[in-house]
């Protein structure tokens, strides 16, 4: 048995989704490789990277302008030229993978085994239906098994490591039933939000789309993606390409903070394989909480306000200390714009300087590491300020600044 990978690029890298993909087809057994449909110099680069991916022993590159952009008609029939030695063919749940396999599956007059999310024998195959309320085991008798893979039921495979060969395939002819007339994409400097490894996300209780701003520095500080439920991209608060859930994307990172979001059941299928979630809802029966780790109920409006307000005064209050605060939280509206410590707000250089839940923008970095020690208080053991750090505890604020008022008193 041979599987074959279609690799998901935009002729310039390769989509992290892809790594799933080929951790599903190596466990159908047999040898992996991968097909890089694409045009150009980018398409080479795609195809080096897909060679150093671990497990792969070969790479298939068809190179040539109809599959600049991913036409799904050519690189349906760019995959049927290729098949006769594969007995999968498998591509990422993406909007990519969903626009081409379909026309494969019927060329070859096979069913599609779609968004699998465990691999239990080289014909049998686990994917969920109901929106995620039931799982279906699905064994297929084709000769060939046209898969596509979601990607959150899989660990990636190792980017690097591989070795495997690259061969250049002949490119099938422009089929001329579609061409390309523009793209239009959303840009953002945070990560992408299928594959970030934190996402914050609000729902209709934001109110508007403007009350959405409340969230970018949480997102910021996090390095997060931003999500929003059916409900608010329905009532125009934000994008479509926000919506998490069944009819939307499906994540499953380390950290979803789900913000104003009630838990409608669509909403859960596209998240609920996150590693820990976090709600806060005003509403204590709210099914959100059902699947969350950890709940907080109240405003969301008043809830983060009052967090600060809470726990760190009485620790400037035990050390005679000053108040001070990154931009994002000012920007964000928690404190006074006269807090802001940093490039943009005041320069500072005190004995002691304790950073409580700043991640470390270099902005920030800016107007406090000259102080003489720094301690630094944050739940993520990579953020920046640990780095400028003399002292770092890693632990939630909100359990660790109680408990060294506790100490000091």
């Amino acid at each position: 048995m041979v599987a074959l990978v279609i690799a998901e690029h935009d002729n310039a890298s390769l989509k992290a989704v892809t790594l799933n993909t080929v951790t599903a087809a190596s466990q159908c057994g047999g040898e992996v490789h991968i097909l890089v449909a694409g045009a150009g110099a980018g398409c080479g680069a795609v195809a080096e990277a897909a060679a150093k991916v671990a497990g792969v022993s070969k790479v298939l590159v068809a190179d040539a302008p109809q599959f600049a952009d991913g036409l799904a008609e050519n690189v349906a029939e760019q995959i049927l030229a290729v098949a006769a030695p594969y007995s999968h063919i498998l591509a990422p749940a993406s909007a990519f993978g969903k626009n081409v396999l379909p026309r494969v599956a019927a060329k070859l007059d096979v069913a599609q085994i779609s968004e699998i999310t465990r691999v239990d024998a080289p014909d049998t195959f686990e994917r969920p239906i109901y929106a995620g309320n039931a799982i279906a085991t699905v064994q297929s008798g084709d000769k060939v098994k046209v898969i596509t893979v979601r990607g959150t039921g899989f660990d990636a495979a190792a980017a690097e490591g591989g070795s495997a060969a690259v061969e250049s395939v002949a490119a099938v002819a422009d089929s001329g039933k579609s061409s390309f007339v523009g793209r239009e994409l959303a840009k953002s400097d945070r990560p992408e939000l299928t594959g970030a490894r934190i996402v914050v996300s609000g729902g209709r209780g934001m109110g508007s789309g403007d009350n959405f701003k409340i969230l970018e520095p949480l997102a910021d500080k996090l390095g997060a993606a931003m999500g929003a439920s059916r409900a608010a991209v329905d009532a125009g608060y934000v994008p479509n390409d926000w919506q998490v859930g069944q009819t939307g994307k499906i994540v499953a990172p380390t950290l979803y903070i789900a913000v104003g979001i009630s838990g409608a059941i669509q909403h859960l299928a596209g998240m609920k394989d996150s590693k820990t979630i976090v709600a806060i809802n005003k509403d204590p029966e709210a099914p959100i909480f059902s699947v969350a780790d950890y709940g907080l109920v109240g405003d969301l409006f008043d809830v983060v306000p009052a967090l600060v307000k809470e726990r760190l005064e009485p620790l400037a209050d035990k050390l005679g200390a000053a108040m001070g605060a990154s931009r994002a939280a000012v920007d964000a509206g928690y404190v006074p714009n006269d807090w802001q410590v940093g490039q943009t707000g005041k320069i500072v250089a005190p004995t002691l300087y304790i950073a409580v839940g700043i991640s470390g923008a270099i902005q920030h970095l800016a107007g406090m590491k000259d102080s003489k020690t720094i301690v630094a208080i944050n739940k993520d053991p990579e953020a920046p300020i640990f780095s400028v750090a003399d002292y770092g505890l890693v632990g939630d604020l909100f359990d660790v600044v109680p408990a060294l008022v506790k100490e000091l008193g």
